[in-house]
């Protein structure tokens, strides 16, 4: 093991880091002209890049940073300590974005960045067991503080169960040969590691599928992985709180990776972009117009340039939106 790791700032190229700030920049100019101090929240903090980035271009912004990850938290503090008089780092899910800023006594906010699932330390960091690549525990918790691991799901689920995630999480089309194998393979001896999982996806996924669909165990551990950590309830109760936290002329942008999250994103956004007027209403009342603005044409897709600096990028889809209708008080 490497005794002396590379700098945060060195392992971390944040994705669509540019056009993510650029986005959020005139939310904070509008708290400006308001007399206020700009507030953001990444509420999803990981190793810090998109925080430092924007604590570095905007010298009077508070920044609070929201991650389940206890050693993400860590690291980011450490990236992030020129600037701690600036910054508020909590160890909380983001769909407790709300509470977060109860604790702190922070009404509304001016900026919301929410870039999603797993992030490069928990790629990185070999014995999080993430990644199919390389043989690990078999964990995937994002908050290995608690929580049941993803060793408790493939050897505890029935058939059924596995059969469901796969294909709903992993949107695996060969999800019942896998939950067939998994449950065979667990009678003789439970699944402790990445490898023994990957070597059983292998021995029913055909060979011809990965030509097209990538590592056979790619989808699998998408849903495993989502299963653990419960990140598609959690996202469906975040964007909600997140657009209900921003203050008028606030903005949230999200970095979504696969169909799954972007549909969630993209439900809530728009939803909330549109008029909840009756059909044949004759007069629009207040409070019927749109909340938010959306300010990107469907979703955003990185740039060849974007994708060399960082090829983690390659599948991020972005949506940002704006406020545009003062919140009701509570």
């Amino acid at each position: 093991m490497n005794e002396h790791p590379k700098p945060t700032s060195e392992r971390h190229v944040p994705v669509l880091r540019d056009r993510c700030i650029n986005l959020l920049a005139p939310g904070f100019e509008a708290a400006r002209l308001r007399g206020e101090t700009p507030v953001a929240v990444d509420a999803t903090l990981g190793m810090g890049g998109h925080s430092e980035a924007m604590l570095q271009r905007f010298p009077d912004l508070h920044l609070i940073g929201i991650d389940r990850d206890e050693e993400a938290l860590a690291l980011a503090g450490e990236r992030l300590a020129p600037f701690a008089a600036r910054t508020d780092l909590v160890h909380a899910v983001y769909d407790e974005i709300q509470d977060v800023l109860a604790d702190l006594g922070v009404p509304e906010v001016h900026g919301i960045l929410m870039d999603l699932g797993v992030s490069s330390l928990q790629l990185d960091e070999r014995q999080r067991g993430f990644a199919y690549s390389f043989d690990a525990p078999l964990d995937m918790r994002m908050d290995t503080s608690r929580g049941q691991t993803a060793a408790d799901v493939v050897n505890n689920y029935s058939e059924e169960e596995l059969v469901r995630i796969i294909r709903k999480w992993g949107e695996e089309k060969f999800a019942g040969r896998i939950a067939n194998r998994i449950v065979a393979a667990r009678a003789a001896k439970p699944f402790a590691t990445t490898g023994e999982l990957v070597e059983q996806i292998r021995s029913v996924v055909p060979a011809s599928a990965a030509k097209s669909g990538g590592h056979p165990a790619k989808r699998t551990f998408q849903a495993l992985r989502i299963e653990v950590n419960e990140e598609l309830d959690v996202l469906e109760r975040a964007v909600p709180a997140a657009v209900d936290s921003l203050a008028m002329g606030g903005r949230i942008v999200v970095m979504s990776y696969h169909s799954l999250e972007d549909k969630i994103v993209k439900s809530v956004l728009q939803a909330r972009s549109k008029s909840s007027a009756p059909l044949g209403f004759p007069v629009e009342l207040e409070e019927h117009k749109a909340e938010l603005k959306t300010l990107t044409k469907g979703t955003e897709v990185p740039t060849a340039v974007e994708i060399a600096e960082n090829p983690r990028a390659a599948s991020a889809r972005l949506r940002a939106a704006e406020r545009i209708r003062a919140r009701r008080a509570a």
